[in-house]
């Protein structure tokens, strides 16, 4: 049975910049846990940064930008933060690679995860269109991704179903 990587926070994991989860009550994600394709993961808690931590956001671009050297990841006060989420993005990325996962449920409007809509690097909760930085490295490997108001989607994908490899 395929494995899919799921946001740890979307599994009530309280690993979020804030301390909280942002846990996800869905029968499909209940039926995946029992299932055991789940693959928990954070990547910013992966790539080193602590719980709680400054919120940050990618100035000057998207995840694509980030890992195109245009764009960074910074908290509100400047500290720059790309090489921890850039961190973060590669060991998801190499558990993807060693479960065989291609399917990723990862929290929207993130700086690592989000998958159609970030903040706009302002920290004022503005949102655009754009990929986290841990979404852009995925897709850039063929990963799909996508938010937890997708799941409907993930089942209907031939990767869903099909065979391990």
């Amino acid at each position: 049975m395929r494995k899919i990587l799921v946001s740890a926070c979307l599994l009530g994991n309280p690993v979020r910049y804030d301390g909280n989860s942002k846990a996800l009550n869905h029968p499909l994600l209940d039926q995946w846990v029992e299932q055991g394709r789940i693959v928990s993961f954070c990547p910013e808690v992966a790539g080193g940064l602590p719980v709680p931590r400054a919120a940050a956001e990618i100035l000057d671009g998207d995840g694509n930008a980030v890992f195109d050297r245009d764009a960074r990841v910074t908290t509100r006060n400047g500290q720059n933060v790309t090489d921890y989420f850039v961190a973060g993005a590669r060991r998801a990325l190499a558990l993807c690679q060693q479960h065989n996962i291609s399917l990723a449920v990862l929290t929207e409007s993130s700086p690592s995860c989000g998958s159609k809509q970030i903040y706009d690097g302002s920290f004022t909760r503005a949102p655009m269109p754009g990929v986290g930085v841990t979404t852009a490295l995925l897709q850039r490997n063929g990963i799909l991704v996508f938010s937890q108001h997708q799941l409907d989607a993930v089942v209907r994908q031939p990767e869903f179903a099909g065979p391990e490899k």
